[in-house]
């Protein structure tokens, strides 16, 4: 019996100490488990490439016609006759309007009479001198009545002259009764109405014209975009950078592209004091007339920019006005690089200075990244570069 006891209270030792084992490895690999390091996080980056980009700078912008003219009436009366209607497309020469042309029938046929009455005493005049001279030579009479006649006769050539300039003014007035295109184009509104009572004098124009076979488009460009507008483009002086210019596009308000591209072609000679802005004129073609006089919409100017690093936005992180990068290392060690940004395309910085080629960056992901951090880097493939903005 104390042989069996024995037996049991040594089977009863080993099962404890087993269990006692189990338990102290069991906390052991907990305790090594816990206190093991996570491994670096795996994060896409990407390396980066100079590429030649174009970026672009839009503008408010005014259109105006090749020409602009009010018509005005250059006599007095009343409107008989409106031969066109608003909106139309009219030729140069072409009738517009009719103004009573009685009073001025009536002044040239005063003016004719005139000339024909003065005509007459030319004739007379001559006759005097003609009957005078021989007897003048016979010393019949004095020389002071032939000299009295001549003057007559300059008197009365006169008049025929006088009378010829009445009858020419008499034809002008009558024919301004006609109020004709003084150019091609298309009428605006028809601000006095058949049975008007027109003058030279009246604030109001008759109507106005525009010729916009061809338009101009105004806008401004501040002292600073100025000053890159000329350091841009080649030239030895302002005019032949002009004529270097590539052209510029229209954007409409409807944000559609002008199907035709200007040309810019003229500078304004001094910047405006109260605004600090210099006014720029670019010509389009306008053949289709799509564009009129009163129109806005936007220039938009092309920057080329060689050789230039480009940056995702989404790989930026901005703090107090500065663009920081998490640049990655030899070691997969990532820091935070602060750059200069010189412009933006699209959904990407063009880089100034703060990187180079060659340099990685973390692409994304890295909003609990830390300084000094090492990373397990994941290259992004072709198709992911081409899903992003940013590649061009």
């Amino acid at each position: 019996m104390k042989k069996l006891k024995k037996i049991s209270y040594t089977h009863s030792v080993a099962v404890l100490g087993l269990v006692t084992l189990l338990f102290v490895s069991a906390c052991s690999s907990k305790e090594t488990a816990q206190t093991a390091p996570p491994p670096p996080p795996a994060l896409p980056v990407i390396s980066l490439e100079a590429n030649a980009v174009t970026t672009y700078q839009e503008y408010p912008a005014t259109v105006e016609g090749l020409t602009n003219i009010e018509i005005r009436p250059q006599v007095n009366g009343y409107l008989d006759q409106v031969y066109v209607d608003e909106g139309a497309y009219v030729k140069k020469g072409q009738p517009l309007f009719k103004i009573n042309d009685l009073p001025y029938k009536e002044q040239l046929n005063t003016a004719l009479a005139g000339l024909h009455a003065a005509e007459a005493e030319l004739v007379n005049a001559q006759l005097e001198v003609d009957k005078l001279e021989p007897l003048v030579q016979n010393k019949v009479v004095s020389d002071v009545q032939l000299k009295t006649a001549q003057a007559a006769h300059q008197l009365a050539k006169a008049r025929v002259e006088q009378g010829r300039a009445a009858v020419a003014a008499a034809k002008i007035n009558l024919g301004y009764t006609t109020v004709k295109a003084p150019v091609s184009g298309y009428v605006g509104r028809l601000l006095r109405k058949q049975g008007s009572l027109v003058a030279p004098t009246d604030p109001q124009a008759l109507a106005q014209i525009s010729d916009v076979h061809e338009v101009h488009v105004y806008f401004s460009l501040g002292e600073r975009d100025f000053t890159n507008f000329k350091n841009q483009y080649p030239g030895r002086n302002l005019n032949e950078k002009l004529r270097l210019l590539p052209p510029v596009d229209l954007i409409l308000t409807d944000q559609s592209t002008f199907a035709s591209q200007g040309k810019i072609d003229m500078i304004d000679g001094q910047f405006d004091k109260n605004t600090g802005a210099i006014t720029v004129r670019a010509s389009f073609p306008n053949a289709e007339g799509f564009l009129r006089s009163g129109n806005t919409g936007k220039i938009r100017l092309s920057l080329n920019h060689p050789n230039t690093i480009l940056v995702p936005t989404a790989s930026t992180v901005e703090l107090q006005d500065k663009v920081f990068v998490f640049a990655v290392g030899d070691s997969n060690k990532v820091s935070r690089q602060a750059i200069q940004v010189a412009g933006k395309s699209g959904s990407a910085y063009l880089v100034k200075d703060g990187l180079k080629v060659g340099d990685r960056i973390v692409y994304n992901g890295f909003d609990h990244l830390q300084e000094g951090q090492i990373i397990q880097p994941e290259k992004l493939t072709q198709d992911s570069l081409n899903r992003t903005s940013f590649i061009r």
